[in-house]
């Protein structure tokens, strides 16, 4: 969004006076530019960085030089403030432009602009003209100060617009202030058809714009802990009391959840995260209300218990395959018990989460150490939120459970070509939520959009499933099945690259073994297999079963039978095996001659290594083609 404030100012005094011009803009904002122009005379400011805005500001305000300044403002703006003299009868015009990116939250954009002119003004207007390739699914424009008299007056497309008149902006009949104090607010989203999001190339810059449309939620486990210590009394706890009721009202019956109360101590309403369905959730709304302030805060200890709650349920199957884990810790104070300090904190949650969950922080009030939370959250793939104090605490906590409540897809990867683009920002993302929107950018290298590839790999909740015979390749999808029919010979120093829906790719090499003493040799094929990490857990086969690793110890290194190889033992699914190194050539890599690699490898055909026996996977005729 590109935002241009645009203020008249008339000195109609016999002297000269100040006058002051201020502006609030959104946190999430920034300057691009202020001008002033008097008596036909243009000033441009010269933008800096805050903290030195700040030492510059204070010093040209004591020499009495013309100096603005940006400062905090509430929850969600800053204010932007200058003054400057202007002589008799003269005028002054501020012009000032900012930008943002805009988020899309619970399935749309916004964008707000504070209009509190503090007088009625002779000229005023708001227009708005958005352009969007896409089209739009729907706009909408209101304001905090609009009456059913001015209503009308908005005028809500493409193009958006309302200017009231002097008489108007009359705040009552006879009155001399103004109505017009509060936020104008224009809400809209896009048509959104395209699976892989929207691409928009300019100027040798791209954006890309992922927001799938018709995804079905994945199921969530969440352990919600809730800080009941002392200073969370009164108001505060009553309000969380209200959120976590209407939150729980809102899980969907696939969903498990569970609940964590600590103070000095920890006490958890089960030891294990229930399934959301209409009886469970009646529990748990009677045992929030009966929650009540007491005791200090130990954060440590309860973020380790939600830890090893969900740890413990996933290891004993007790949640869905496909669903994700997260916490939500909602807190107002400093943990003052057990473990207090802070980084050996934020250590002890990262090591223990290990990636495998998402963490959200909702900070409430002023005590609370927010830049702890964030950290907290930010190293364990969540944010956090503050939280404040006031009559609509209820409402902002709601309003963020619901910003995380649907997630659609789990890590989220967006790739582009290497040999295209350049300088990219953050293309790899835990979650996408539904509402939400990932936005990635870039240089083209050269400017040329002809390589530009768009690749988008993630987890959701629809089954794929494949299935490989000799005779055809079948994948089912959503109930439906495929049939792919591949047919195929190599020649000599040639390789086959197959890639299934721009994911996982298998490269068949063929090879030539050459037994030096016997004058013999045979052809066979090198299967490989690349990006495995992007196959399901249930894979499996002779090199399936590997896909996603298995713990090995190899110990007692010792001589073998030939002076150039080792022998070893080997700790694998239970077993104690004895192995023995060789070299062997992985032709997978980048070297034209394949790279050579230590393996170890197991005798009496893999016995003890592989699930069941090696003939179990043996194919009788997979080939007959000759080569």
């Amino acid at each position: 969004a590109h935002t241009i404030v645009t203020s008249k100012a008339l000195n109609k005094a016999n002297t000269s006076q100040e006058i002051f011009f201020e502006m609030e803009l959104p946190k999430t904002a920034f300057i691009t530019n202020f001008s002033m122009e008097i008596d036909g005379q243009v000033y441009v400011g010269k933008m800096k960085e805050k903290e030195k805005a700040k030492k510059e500001y204070e010093k040209a305000v004591s020499s009495g030089q013309t100096a603005g300044l940006v400062k905090a403002s509430g929850r969600k703006m800053e204010k932007f403030s200058v003054s400057v003299n202007i002589a008799a009868k003269s005028s002054v015009t501020f012009i000032l432009t900012y930008e943002e990116l805009l988020q899309r939250k619970l399935g749309q954009y916004e964008i707000l602009n504070r209009v509190t002119p503090k007088q009625r003004v002779q000229d005023f207007q708001i227009v708005a003209d958005i352009y969007e390739p896409q089209g739009f699914a729907f706009v909408e424009a209101t304001a905090t100060f609009l009456t059913n008299e001015l209503l009308y007056l908005v005028e809500k497309t493409a193009h958006i617009s309302f200017s009231p008149t002097r008489e108007q902006q009359r705040k009552c009949p006879g009155c001399k202030g103004t109505l017009i104090d509060g936020d104008f607010i224009i809400m809209y989203d896009v048509k959104r058809e395209e699976s892989h999001g929207d691409v928009q190339i300019v100027n040798g810059y791209f954006v890309h714009f992922f927001a799938p449309p018709d995804l079905p939620r994945v199921p969530k486990n969440v352990v919600f802990l809730i800080d009941r210590s002392g200073s969370m009394s009164g108001r505060k706890i009553q309000q969380t009391r209200d959120a976590l009721e209407a939150i729980l009202k809102d899980l969907h019956e696939e969903d498990h959840f569970a609940f964590i109360l600590f103070d000095s101590s920890i006490v958890t309403w089960k030891d294990s995260l229930t399934k959301a369905t209409e009886e469970n959730v009646s529990k748990a709304i009677a045992y929030v209300r009966e929650l009540r302030d007491r005791g200090a805060t130990n954060i440590n200890d309860a973020v380790l218990r939600a830890v090893r709650m969900l740890v413990e349920d996933r290891e004993n199957d007790k949640l869905p395959e496909r669903s994700v884990d997260m916490i939500i810790l909602l807190t107002d104070g400093m943990p003052n018990n057990g473990e207090s300090n802070l980084q050996t904190i934020q250590e002890n949650v990262h090591s223990a989460v290990g990636g495998k969950m998402t963490m959200f922080c909702l900070g409430f009030g002023n005590d609370v150490d927010y830049s702890f939370l964030d950290v907290l959250c930010r190293q364990n793939k969540g944010l956090a939120r503050r939280i404040f104090e006031g009559s609509d605490a209820t409402l902002q906590l709601q309003g963020f459970y619901d910003e995380v409540s649907s997630p659609l897809l789990l890590d989220v990867d967006l790739r582009y070509p290497d040999n295209a683009v350049d300088h990219l920002t953050k293309n790899h993302y835990s979650q996408l939520f539904n509402g939400s929107e990932i936005v990635v950018s870039g240089q083209l290298i050269n400017g040329d959009p002809d390589n530009f590839l768009v690749e988008v790999f993630a987890k959701g909740v629809r089954n794929r499933q494949l299935e490989v015979s000799t005779q055809d390749i079948s994948v089912f999808h959503d109930g439906k099945q495929f049939k792919l029919l591949v047919d195929f010979s190599l020649t000599k120093n040639c390789c086959l690259t197959v890639t299934l829906r721009h994911s996982v790719k298998f490269m068949v090499i063929r090879h030539k073994k050459v037994w030096k003493r016997r004058r013999e040799h045979q052809d066979y094929l090198g299967f490989y297999t690349l990006d495995s990490h992007h196959l399901s857990a249930s894979v499996h086969g002779l090199l399936g079963q590997f896909y996603h690793g298995v713990e090995f110890e190899v110990t007692d290194l010792r001589p073998g039978e030939l002076q150039e190889n080792l022998d070893a033992t080997m700790y694998v699914k239970g077993q104690t095996l004895n192995v023995t190194r060789h070299w062997q050539k992985d032709f997978s890599s980048h070297m034209k001659d394949g790279e050579n690699i230590p393996c170890w490898f197991v005798n009496n055909d893999g016995t003890g290594l592989i699930d069941g026996r090696a003939s179990d996977y043996v194919v009788s005729e997979l080939f007959n083609t000759a080569f």
